[in-house]
């Protein structure tokens, strides 16, 4: 007990002593990143870049859809940098609209869906650094413009459904069951296809897209990075592209997205 007691009262002597060193360190630590910051600018103010590439990756949430993107940047000056990304999307009709049928226990179908739409894009962007390059909380307002390539897989929609014969029938738009196809809503056990269907009878068109945004770069001295990017994408293609049945199709497409985007710079 007394050896005990001996040992409590050193821990307590000691503990104000350790909590004190920590709260150094954690000082020090950021002392040292605010140094690095301040040298950074400094150096950036007589022209010396800070960094001079990253590599990202995020998602993007469109009006119209969604896709995920990879890219790599290479600054060319303190102001300007190339940006070249690689984006994979899914493009839906506004008109979209999912009905769970009810005898159905599968996937909802989507009426009058004729094909999934995949935009695959592979692109350059010029970046302009807006405003104060010396911002000290980090945050790096850019301008992004460029555009490049793009190449809209179009994926059969099937429709599982009855027969004429009362027979189960993967059926689609473009075969010669198109008129089954559209009759599928009648069917209370008609069901939708999964992510393994069409695949082998997807089609090709390519085309071209140009965007612009602007991207608010949190961290902008640090290693990690961190970003948001709002804009503007159009991309036309040199076919009209099917996406429902009974809409107008269309060659150019238009909208805003939002993406969010995470890295490394070096």
């Amino acid at each position: 007990m007394k050896h005990l007691i001996i040992l409590l009262a050193a821990f307590a002597i000691t503990l104000p002593s350790l909590a004190q060193d920590s709260r150094k360190k954690t000082t020090s630590k950021k002392e040292e990143k605010r140094q690095r910051i301040n040298k950074m600018i400094k150096q950036e103010e007589e022209g010396v870049i800070a960094y001079k590439k990253h590599f990202a990756g995020g998602i993007k949430l469109a009006s119209d859809g969604y896709g995920l993107f990879i890219e790599k940047g290479k600054a060319k000056s303190i102001k300007k940098a190339l940006l070249f990304q690689l984006e994979i999307a899914e493009r839906k009709h506004q008109k979209e609209e999912k009905q769970s049928l009810p005898g159905s226990s599968g996937l909802p179908i989507i009426y009058g869906k004729i094909n999934f739409f995949y935009p695959i894009k592979l692109g350059v962007q010029q970046q302009f650094l807006l405003g104060n390059k010396s911002n000290k909380n980090g945050v790096a307002i850019t301008a992004n413009f460029g555009g490049g390539i793009s190449l809209g897989l179009l994926r059969p929609y099937f429709i599982n459904t009855l027969d004429s014969t009362g027979n189960r029938k993967d059926v689609r738009y473009e075969s010669a069951d198109s008129l089954l196809f559209l009759d599928a809503d009648i069917d209370p056990f008609a069901e939708g296809p999964g992510l393994g269907k069409g695949w082998k009878y997807m089609k090709m068109t390519p085309g071209l897209y140009a965007k612009a945004a602007l991207r608010f770069d949190f961290g902008r001295y640090n290693e990690l990075m961190k970003a948001i990017e709002v804009g503007l994408t159009g991309e036309f293609y040199t076919k009209k592209i099917p996406q429902m049945v009974y809409v107008k199709q269309k060659q150019f497409f238009f909208g805003a997205y939002f993406s969010i985007l995470f890295g490394r710079r070096k």
